[in-house]
């Protein structure tokens, strides 16, 4: 009996040493390990302290500026999108419409993925009626009807004007939240804006210059 109970000793001791020794380990308060943080697209990595690092990480909890950016940016993709469905009808330039396809092609996507979002955080969507007064970049009521309008060359010269302002209005949108906000998918969201905007103003720009 004596033997037995030395052996169940024995393997109470192994077990307990086994457990301390494979669980994870939680990292040290006071650790000194630096932290390589990703940079924004167009950026470089940086080293972060732990201090820095430990704020470093953007939220899974929006804030207001996160919730405000996702609702005026769905009014205003929206727009955009108006004004791209009229370019297969009245557009003379094959490259126009080319790139109105790409417009509506990245729009779109993510005009639903901002729908469904502020679905999940329980936010109002915007109707298809919301008001834009001073929103960045919005064409007006006037802007629109003239557009709708005009067709050949007047059409190309005017919708290369006010998809250049929309797209500026967007990217100075997209930098707010990203100074502002804190949910990570958003943070994600307005990056991708700002390079694919950026891009595409370029691509405009050429077109305006081309004889």
């Amino acid at each position: 009996m004596r033997a037995a109970l030395i052996v169940i000793a024995s393997l109470v001791v192994v077990l307990t040493g086994c457990t301390s020794s494979t669980a994870p380990q939680a990292p040290r308060a006071d650790s000194t390990a630096p932290v390589i943080a990703p940079g924004r697209p167009g950026e470089q990595a940086r080293t972060l302290s732990p201090g820095e690092a430990a704020t470093a990480v953007p939220s899974e909890t929006p804030n207001a500026a996160d919730v405000k950016y996702v609702q005026d940016m769905i009014v205003h993709h929206r727009q955009a999108m108006d004004m791209a469905l009229l370019a297969p009808n009245r557009a003379e330039s094959a490259k126009l419409k080319s790139l109105a396809d790409r417009i509506k092609a990245a729009q779109g996507p993510e005009i639903q993925f901002m729908t469904s979002w502020l679905r999940e955080q329980e936010q109002k969507v915007p109707d298809h009626h919301a008001a834009h007064q001073g929103m960045p970049g919005m064409a007006t009521p006037e802007q629109m009807e003239a557009l709708k309008a005009a067709t050949g060359k007047d059409f190309d010269q005017m919708f290369l004007q006010l998809m250049i302002n929309h797209h500026l209005g967007a990217i100075k949108m997209s930098e707010q939240v990203l100074g502002g906000g804190i949910h990570i998918r958003i943070e994600e969201l307005a990056s991708d804006v700002s390079v694919t905007q950026a891009a595409e103003i370029r691509r405009m720009q050429e077109m305006q210059r081309a004889p």
